[in-house]
């Protein structure tokens, strides 16, 4: 998958960490995805539309409106992000079928447990996303800014 690259809107510096508001062009960049066999991010939205992405800025960068950065998010920091979106709820879904196999609730038993199990995954991964820590983990920072900006 490839680092987005946008266009900064608004710089703030004075923001503890430095922040920018930055416009990408959202679209389905990896090769998988877009031949329908990833995981399915860009299943539900089109083919390309502009974001607004509120980055942090790395240390050393002098930056403006206007210039054109590249943006990314930590590698380990991906994979955490989809074990909260995918694994709770995935864990949720074996925890509720093997309680009600092991409750002898039987085969519609267990399909209840394991869409309930389902659910609940999904709201402990919603809960845990939107607490302020987290939500800084998992935001992208810029990283560069592109050849061919003049100031």
């Amino acid at each position: 998958m490839e680092n987005p690259q946008g266009r900064i809107l608004s710089v703030h510096g004075d923001a503890t960490p430095p922040r920018a508001v930055v416009e990408v062009v959202a679209s389905i960049s990896c090769a998988r995805c877009a031949a329908g066999k990833g995981c399915g991010a860009g299943i539900l939205g089109s083919d390309e539309k502009l974001r607004r992405v509120d980055a942090l800025i790395a240390r050393g960068l002098d930056l403006t409106e206007g210039d054109r950065v590249r943006i990314e998010l930590a590698p380990n920091h991906i994979l955490r992000a989809s074990m909260i979106v995918y694994g709770l709820p995935l864990l949720g879904a074996v925890g509720g079928a093997a309680g009600a196999w092991l409750a002898g609730t039987g085969d519609l038993g267990a399909a209840v447990a394991a869409i309930s199990g389902v659910g609940v995954g999904i709201l402990a991964g919603r809960q845990r996303l939107q607490r302020m820590g987290c939500l800084r983990t998992f935001t992208p920072t810029i990283t560069a800014r592109l050849a061919g900006d003049t100031r």
